[in-house]
């Protein structure tokens, strides 16, 4: 049945995604096998809920007084499932034990320090994990009913995805040092143990170091024979394979156009895995924000593709060790995020977000776009242009050209829940992947090394009036709009390039380069090193490229929204910035969220959010 579409002005169509909606959705953070069911992890604002599904029976919610947490860098890491319990992260501070039998919640370690990736061994005994306390960082071991915590390993600065050999005589991980990033240079270490209770007898560096490369997600095979990892050494992906006995080294996949995993903001990615015959391998490859599942022949090297459609994006891959089932999150521009279960010929649904069971007409196709740049070198985008089934524009639409955080990071063809927000009420949505984004090979990845502030800034410029060139937005009904790095993007934008936009939206921005390299957390401590240059020695750069200290420049409306627990980005940052604003007499918007950090997780905080932020846009784009 067709719908007849009513003419009304952009940016005032009537959707059915609310602000409300956007509030109360839960997200797909992690899926594990758990004996013959599967256990997800679900963030429902700031409750990090487990469930398990089992096979033949209904699914339960697993946690009441706990949050599933993971407490090191930004998170992640936060479970591991086994046949008759799982271990997770209760707030970030204490690894606890859930029995799916009795339903019984205890602690497996003292609340001390931060804790993430907890790591069971094959004879459930012992527990490995990442902990971090204060400055230190370090591998520990604990007993898998509690008890003192052994420190395995602590010389490194950084550390994870802790893996146990079959026999548990061997532990891997990933482990790196400052001022490197873990997608700078990483390396990939192994520990035979021995003793009671256990203790590093040996260890080596399997590969890696200062800048040889990034080194991801060991694996040992099913006999313990082999270990296969993820190797970064060129402008793409390897998948490589080290013989454990012979100490050879094997390249097996050499993806020539693929990265075979994402930059490592977080505890616990998995794209990689062992079928249990141990001839085949299982790797998600992406390029361009699309992801593809691939089985690789060891013997062979042959590589096929698992049909996935429609979906475009997977990711957090768990395979069942002894039938070979696969399990995965999944979602498109179309479709929100689901639990997929792989039975060897078909894919089935376990678990969707309810309140995002829309119909597809709600959601905007995305177009890939890119612009040049003065010397010929491309820029990558996704464009979403208005879409509501019931509503329709005259003319050109206003645009919201959008920048993601990290900087290194990338928009991803997965569900994209804020640019539907803006779409479905009459907006263009540009997703800029500038210079400094991964999926587009290495070098354009670390092509914004010393330019941040810079390269990110023509690019996004670029992006909005590329579209406008084409016809396809009103170049006089244009905002900028990100967080955290992409805030300081729309910040700087303001400053540079007055007048292209209308107005600027920043979540948590980057406003003070110099008070970001003295404050922020360890994780974070360097990275202005590599993207800038090294502090202090260049502190008149850094002063030269924040935006507080331009903050004169700045001509249009400006929002800002911030946590005021970020350790990320301290608040004190955009409040001096806000300051300057009052004193020139430049429009803007300031909330302070009490009990948010760097990122927002409270219902009623998000929901304030979107409802602020339209408001904000109709008075200084649509109206101004």
């Amino acid at each position: 049945m067709s719908v007849t579409k009513r003419r009304q002005p952009y940016g005032f169509w009537p959707s059915m995604i609310s602000a409300r909606r956007m509030a109360q959705r839960a997200r797909l953070e992690e899926v594990q096998f758990a004996g013959d069911g599967l256990v997800w992890l679900e963030s429902r604002g700031k409750q990090g809920q487990l469930v398990y599904q089992p096979k033949d029976g209904a699914r339960r919610e697993l946690l009441f007084e706990h949050s599933a947490r993971g407490g090191v860098g930004y998170g992640g890491g936060e479970f591991a499932a086994g046949e008759r319990c799982l271990f997770f992260v209760h707030q970030g501070r204490q690894i606890m034990r859930y029995d799916f039998e009795t339903g019984v919640v205890r602690a497996v370690t003292p609340a001390w320090g931060w804790f993430s990736a907890p790591m069971p061994s094959p004879d459930g005994r012992w527990l490995a994990f990442v902990h971090e306390d204060g400055d230190q960082a370090g591998l520990g071991l604990v007993e898998s009913n509690g008890g003192w915590l052994i420190r395995l390993d602590g010389r490194a600065d950084f550390y994870m995805q802790p893996v146990w050999s079959p026999d548990g005589k061997a532990l891997a991980w990933v482990e790196w040092d400052n001022p490197n990033m873990p997608w700078d240079a990483t390396r990939l270490a192994l520990a035979r143990l021995g003793g009671e209770p256990p203790q590093t007898a040996e260890k080596m560096i399997i590969a890696g170091g200062q800048e040889e490369g990034v080194f991801t997600q060991p694996c040992f095979s099913p006999d313990g024979k082999r270990l296969a990892y993820l190797a970064a050494q060129g402008e793409w992906d390897e998948l490589m394979l080290f013989d454990l006995e012979s100490g050879e080294r094997q390249v097996i996949y050499s993806t020539q156009g693929y990265h075979l995993s994402t930059p490592a903001w977080v505890q616990g990615q998995r794209t990689l895995a062992w079928l249990p015959d141990g001839k085949r391998l299982l790797v998600i490859r992406n390029r361009a924000g699309l992801a593809e599942l691939c089985e690789v022949e060891i013997e062979s090297g042959a590589v096929r593709v698992i049909p996935a459609a429609p979906y475009t994006w997977l990711r957090q891959l768990s395979v069942h060790p002894r039938s070979g089932e696969i399990a995965l999150l999944a979602s498109s521009p179309r479709l929100a995020e689901r639990i997929l279960r792989w039975d060897g010929a078909r894919w089935n649904e376990i678990a969707c977000t309810d309140a995002w069971l829309l119909p597809e007409e709600w959601f905007a196709e995305p177009q890939a776009v890119e612009w040049k740049l003065p010397d010929g070198e491309a820029v990558y985008g996704w464009f979403y242009p208005p879409q509501n089934p019931q509503a329709e524009g005259e003319g050109l639409p206003p645009l919201i050209v959008h920048v993601h955080g990290g900087p290194t990071s990338a928009v991803v063809l997965d569900f994209p829940r804020e640019a539907a927000y803006f779409t479905s009420r009459g907006y263009g949505w540009l997703e800029v992947n500038h210079r400094g984004s991964s999926g587009y090979g290495r070098a354009y990845q670390q092509a914004l090394n010393g330019n941040w502030g810079e390269a990110d800034v023509v690019d996004t410029v670029g992006g909005a009036r590329f579209l406008a060139q084409q016809g396809w937005v009103d170049e006089n009904r244009m905002a900028v709009m990100g967080g955290s790095a992409g805030g300081y993007t729309v910040l700087n934008c303001l400053v540079r390039y007055p007048g292209v936009f209308k107005a600027g939206v920043a979540l948590y921005p980057v406003a003070d380069l110099i008070a970001l390299a003295r404050e922020t957390h360890r994780f974070e401590r360097y990275y202005t090193d590599r993207l800038i240059a090294p502090f202090p020695q260049a502190a008149a750069l850094y002063r030269k490229r924040s935006p507080l200290y331009q903050a004169s420049q700045i001509r249009d409306a400006l929002a800002i929204f911030q946590g005021e627990e970020d350790k990320a980005v301290p608040p004190s940052q955009n409040k001096a910035l806000v300051e300057q604003l009052r004193s020139l007499g430049v429009p803007h918007l300031f909330r302070l969220y009490p009990g948010e950090g760097h990122g927002f997780r409270a219902p009623e905080t998000i929901e304030d959010f979107y409802q602020q932020t339209e408001r904000f846009l109709q008075d200084y784009m649509l109206f101004g």
